[in-house]
């Protein structure tokens, strides 16, 4: 078998492949015996057809799965001999394809990139960190106490922090705008949900009232044909309710699995879960942060396989995400395309680290992260036991622990600044910056 190699473009290269008539010849004949036998043919009688007769009647297709077969087998052959990195599929095409002549063929393919990390003393990162303040835990607290607030209908005029259901719809200039209009909305007064102004308006508004109320869409907004502009809304109100806060009880308390029988037990639980959480946040914005840095020192091609096979992973958790009633592949690629790049990008950068570093997933380390997701179990050591008898699940926790490592080894080198910031900014940051 004759080899040789070429680079078209980037990352793509070229192998043409030549191989042997008698070893083409070989497997055609494999490929008619197989078709030929079972066959019932008029006139002969079975496993007595002459083989002029088989090869006229199967002959094309017998060469057609012989020689895919040949490509596929001698291309990952010579893919193991000349140790390339192969990344996706290739894609075939016969140069010459002649009885009796060498059989050759061109295979296109792309390689993984070479990776030359830059010292990661030349990164600088920003890491921020926080702590959770007694301010924070009331405010937790009181949160939880207004997400299980008892409504009742009363009949007086609504007043801020009451809960209305209305009918409603925007005029610009006496004509109505698309998005203005709604029918039944539960809106509770003072929540900041709509444009400034809005719910101020409805306060002192009772039920049966239809009127109508003045405000102006800010400069911000994110209707670039309603920015700054003035708009009047017809309100009619349904309903209005008063709430009841629960109090901080034993009953209150168990609404959340949890077995606190006084407040401060209660208050005590809530902030070991807003550490817990915290701890959580604050790794992934350090981890986000050092691989901006990572991505951001290091310049590589990533291939277009990889790229493909990341975009179908996107388009299946989407649908997946939307209850799966649709097939993946109707969702345009392009929606997809930045986001599997950045972590097809990630992905090589990270693997080169580790692989540079020769680092494995430490005992320790596993054992850590396993612990983490345990104490957020009523039963930890059930959760402790699934990961030591289920090898597949417990793979996903090293991958995580490797990844660990590697962040906190980049940032022992790199030079760090560290940011104060509050417990809110922290997680409302790593919610809305999940890579």
């Amino acid at each position: 078998m004759q080899v040789s190699i070429e680079t078209t473009s980037g990352l793509q290269r070229c192998m043409t492949i030549g191989v042997p008539a008698a070893e083409v010849e070989e497997k055609v004949s494999a490929e008619l015996k197989k078709l030929a036998k079972g066959r019932r043919i008029d006139g002969f009688r079975p496993g007595k057809v002459p083989p002029a007769v088989i090869k006229r009647m199967f002959g094309k297709q017998a060469r057609y799965e012989a020689l895919y077969q040949q490509m596929q087998q001698s291309f990952f052959r010579a893919v193991q001999d000349q140790e390339v990195k192969l990344a996706g599929m290739p894609s075939f095409e016969p140069t010459i394809d002649e009885d009796g002549k060498d059989f050759e063929f061109k295979a296109t393919f792309e390689v993984y990139p070479e990776v030359a990390l830059k010292d990661f003393a030349e990164l600088s990162v920003e890491q921020q960190t926080a702590s959770v303040s007694d301010a924070d835990v009331a405010k937790m607290v009181d949160t939880l106490r207004q997400q299980n607030t008892k409504w009742e209908e009363v009949d007086a005029a609504a007043e801020s922090g009451d809960r209305v259901v209305i009918d409603f719809e925007g005029f610009i200039d006496g004509v109505a705008f698309e998005g203005g209009k709604a029918t039944g909305h539960t809106l509770q007064l003072g929540s900041g949900s709509m444009i400034p102004g809005f719910e101020d308006a409805i306060v002192g508004f009772s039920k049966g009232d239809e009127k109508s109320i003045q405000v102006t869409f800010p400069e911000d907004y994110h209707k670039e044909d309603l920015k700054g502009k003035a708009a009047e809304f017809k309100i009619a109100v349904h309903k209005v309710e008063k709430g009841q806060q629960p109090e901080l009880n034993e009953e209150f308390f168990q609404t959340f699995g949890v077995e606190s029988k006084t407040e401060e037990e209660f208050v005590a639980e809530i902030r070991t879960n807003m550490d817990r959480e915290l701890k959580r946040a604050l790794r992934t914005l350090t981890k986000n942060s050092v691989i901006a840095k990572l991505v951001e020192a290091n310049e590589l091609d990533i291939p277009a396989a990889l790229v493909d096979q990341e975009i179908d992973r996107l388009r299946q958790q989407a649908v997946q995400q939307f209850g799966g009633q649709m097939d993946p592949s109707q969702l345009p690629a392009e929606i997809f395309k930045g986001q599997a790049e950045q972590r097809v990008r990630v992905g090589l950068l990270m693997n080169a680290a580790i692989e540079s570093a020769d680092m494995t997933a430490s005992e320790e380390k596993v054992a850590e992260l396993i612990e983490e997701i345990a104490q957020t179990y009523q039963d930890p050591e059930q959760v402790r036991e699934y990961y030591a008898n289920n090898a597949q699940q417990k793979s996903q926790i090293e991958a995580l622990a490797l990844e660990e490592q590697l962040i906190e080894k980049i940032l022992a080198a790199a030079s760090v600044e560290v940011v104060e910031a509050s417990y809110e900014d922290v997680i409302r940051a790593a919610n809305s910056n999940q890579m």
